[in-house]
């Protein structure tokens, strides 16, 4: 069984692999401080509630944006699974070229979704990524990262603006009830998803008349299900493993 890492600023999302497929997954708030041992009793835990334990796991690896969690994740993995885990990164094949000014400061999880998106369509395509940040990331008909766009997340503007803002409160996230918000938090509620879901089709038709073409949209990262796709027009696909499974095609490629 092999194991795929995703680990984000806000959450780690991670999942059990066999025959080609991801068949358990699961998601925890990251913790910049977890040493190696609480990620192993957290995995331990886990897998343990699917009846699975560390002699099932086999390989694993791993991409990371917080760079201090990514030793602790190898040594999680040597401690208790028996080997080397594979970290996605400089020197590391995947098969795509990246044509940008400096290929090294791309994000892991942003090359991985490019990868499985176009493995998918073979096509010129995009991958629009709702997590801490939403990305943007396109890569060419030939296979070619070419770069991408980073706007503020969701989570973070609703933070910013309730500690900015003195009197608007800290909401949750959910579907407006209209358009024209009759209280102060579905005025909130109602900017926030009409507002990012005006980006996203912005940017996207803006990055489709780039390309060229009808290129293929497909959307992943925890926050998607809240704009897509009641709000949103120019998303083709949601896939919540497309992180996932652009880890196992690295894992294949490296293997």
């Amino acid at each position: 069984m092999l194991l795929v890492v995703d680990v984000g600023n806000t959450q780690t999302h991670f999942g059990a692999v066999r025959d080609d497929e991801v068949f358990e997954r699961w998601r925890f708030a990251t913790d910049r401080s977890s040493t190696s041992d609480e990620l192993g009793a957290a995995l331990h835990n886990l897998l343990a509630l699917r009846g699975l334990g560390f002699e099932h796991v086999s390989a694993s690896v791993l991409a990371s944006t917080v760079p201090e969690l990514a030793p602790e994740w190898v040594e999680m993995a040597r401690r208790y699974l028996g080997h080397e885990m594979l970290v996605v990164g400089p020197g590391v094949r995947t098969g795509m070229p990246i044509r940008t000014d400096n290929p090294r400061e791309l994000g892991a999880d942003r090359l991985v979704n490019a990868l499985a998106a176009w493995t998918r369509f073979a096509r010129a395509c995009i991958v629009v990524d709702f997590g801490t940040a939403i990305t943007y990331d396109v890569v060419s008909a030939g296979g070619e990262y070419l770069g991408g766009i980073i706007s503020p997340g969701i989570e973070i503007s609703l933070e910013a603006l309730a500690l900015r803002a003195a009197k608007v409160p800290q909401i949750e996230l959910g579907e407006p009830r209209a358009l024209i918000g009759k209280t102060t938090a579905d005025a909130v509620r109602s900017g926030i998803v009409y507002g990012f879901a005006g980006q996203v089709d912005g940017i996207v038709g803006r990055l489709r008349a780039e390309l060229g073409g009808d290129a293929p949209v497909i959307a992943t990262g925890g926050l998607a299900h809240h704009l897509v796709p009641s709000f949103t027009e120019s998303i083709d696909t949601v896939d919540e493993l497309l992180t996932l499974e652009g880890l196992r095609l690295v894992w294949e490629l490296n293997r």
